[in-house]
């Protein structure tokens, strides 16, 4: 036998026979000393971990447990403590006896808002590591595990990556009850429905589903529940891993969820039916099923008059489709196609290009390339440094390209307004596709030419076609065409013209506004006109 087999097998006859059996069905047996073995064996090598023993008004002896880094010592002190020590002079000894003590306890003791009681022991310790305190009781085959999580939080801030200039300033944090908070106070209603379940062996991640009951599609909330229990990984630190998880398309670059960190966000879409999902330990969320005019849709396009929201909407959709197609087109015009351009335009270009060695297509890769990395290493780096390297990156670099002869004025030109553009996008997972595809589309405009750009915008076209996101199609509701939809698409009606729901997400409730009652719809008279009640009779 190896030694390397030989330490293992000593290591199994050393572990005790208590943490050999199936610890999730061990119930408590009412001693209290084998319950704090089976505890120590399992959590006891930790510095952090408390058992704290006591006597209750002297009869009963008991300990509790806790996490001191995961617990408010406060709380246990003055919650938990010292009404179990001081004896009130209400109470009845004769009521202590271990058959009613802990429902004594519970009802006149305690100064505790959520008390559960607990006999399994695998329970009772996942409710330790999860921040809660347990109280056991000798001779008692129950326990109490009282909520005491605290940890610090960051206070609530403006989002970082979707800025507005009119609405909302609050963002989510890594809380999730403070998220969930957050979102209840801007839906006062009974029918918001929140459900929770536990994902990842190691870090049990809580994970939260909401919806409006009434108004979401209970197929969808039973799909969304469904793909999430079948997740089964050691670790879910953000909403992205589960992102990751339930998408129905894995190989393609557009994003088929949408993530945002506000809460009016993520409200509104919960009132057109659709479903979020809140990780606890990320500030973002994950909203179900998502659309392709969604990303060049903004918060700030409701906030707004309907033709400034309109407007704006239109200005990001152009910037869009220009970002992508730009440098392609470029390419095929310097390379294929110059009888397109103006005569005076040509020859400027001709001449701006008269030093640079490699073809139109490579000098547009290398920059693109660049612009990447200088964009990447902006985000990585702190803001002040950061802020500093992308005014160098766009001014001196730029320029000393041209002079060097590795590049034309116009290329660089070209890929800044393209980067400007992209920046447009208000959902940043959503500009990765527009990123990513920009090359290849350049590629084939250095092949083939404008006949190369078409063919490749076709095959997206028809990719993005075939994509869905819980069973929408993604080009909804441009494909398949609803009329009703496409009045919030890429210009947006006003709101006394949009009384339904989209249909895509199939909703219980269809109808958003009741026009009956609409105060559009009342007709007012001009003050001028309005009789003047304070005029008095000579």
């Amino acid at each position: 036998m190896s030694i390397w087999n030989k330490r293992r097998k000593e290591k199994r006859q050393n572990i005790p026979h208590i943490k050999m059996k199936n610890n999730q069905h061990r119930e408590l047996n009412g001693k209290l000393e084998d319950t704090i073995y089976f505890i120590k064996e399992i959590l006891g090598s930790n510095d952090d971990f408390v058992i704290r023993r006591f006597s209750i008004y002297g009869a009963h002896s008991a300990a509790i447990c806790y996490f001191s880094n995961l617990v408010e010592q406060q709380t246990i002190n003055y919650e938990v403590l010292k009404p179990l020590m001081k004896m009130p002079e209400y109470i009845d000894k004769d009521k202590l006896k271990n058959d009613r003590i802990l429902k004594v306890l519970a009802e006149e003791v305690l100064y505790h808002g959520e008390i559960k009681e607990e006999s399994n022991l695998g329970k009772l310790i996942d409710a330790v590591l999860a921040g809660e305190t347990i109280l056991v009781i000798d001779g008692v085959t129950n326990a109490f595990h009282l909520d005491t999580y605290y940890v610090e939080k960051r206070a609530i801030a403006p989002p970082e990556t979707e800025q507005v200039i009119i609405g909302p300033r609050e963002g989510f944090i890594e809380r999730l009850g403070t998220n969930l908070g957050l979102l209840r106070y801007r839906l006062p209603t009974a029918d918001f429905r929140v459900k929770t379940l536990k994902v990842g062996r190691l870090t049990k991640s809580k994970v939260a589903i909401c919806y409006l009951d009434g108004i979401a599609d209970q197929a969808l909330v039973d799909e969304v529940e469904s793909r999430l229990k079948k997740i089964d990984i050691d670790a879910v630190l953000d909403v992205g891993y589960l992102e990751q998880y339930i998408e129905d398309n894995h190989y393609t670059p557009f994003t088929q969820t949408l993530l945002t960190e506000r809460p009016d966000s993520t409200v509104g879409n919960l009132i057109e039916g659709r479903v979020a999902i809140l990780v606890d330990g990320s500030p973002f969320t994950m909203l179900v099923p998502a659309v392709f005019n969604q990303f060049y849709q903004a918060t700030e396009d409701y906030s707004t008059r309907f033709i400034m929201g309109s407007f704006t909407r239109f200005i990001r959709m152009f910037a869009l489709v220009f970002s992508l197609v730009f440098p392609a087109l470029y390419v095929s015009f310097i390379s294929f196609n110059p009888e397109l351009l103006p005569t005076e335009f040509a020859v400027a270009v001709a001449g701006g290009r008269a030093g640079v060695p490699y073809s139109a297509v490579i000098e547009v890769l290398i920059l693109e390339g660049s612009m990447e990395i200088l964009r990447e290493a902006t985000v990585r780096l702190p803001k002040q440094i950061g802020n500093a390297l992308s005014i160098v990156g766009v001014l001196i670099i730029g320029q000393a390209a041209v002079q060097a002869g590795l590049s034309s004025p116009i290329t660089v030109v070209v890929i800044a307004i393209t980067t400007i553009g992209s920046f447009a996008t208000p959902v940043y997972n959503a500009s990765f596709a527009l990123r990513a595809l920009r090359f290849p589309l350049a590629i084939l405009a250095g092949i083939f030419g404008l006949y190369g750009v078409m063919v490749g915008l076709i095959v997206i076209l028809n990719h993005m076609l075939s994509l869905k996101s819980f069973g929408v199609p993604y080009l909804s509701p441009t494909s398949p065409w609803n009329a009703q939809g496409m009045k919030d698409s890429v210009i947006r009606f006003p709101f006394w013209k949009m009384s339904f729901r989209p249909v895509m997400f199939h909703s219980t409730n269809k109808i958003r506004e009741n026009t009956s009652k609409s105060s559009r719809t009342t007709q007012r008279q001009p003050l001028s006109s309005q009789p003047n009640k304070d005029k008095r009779d000579d």
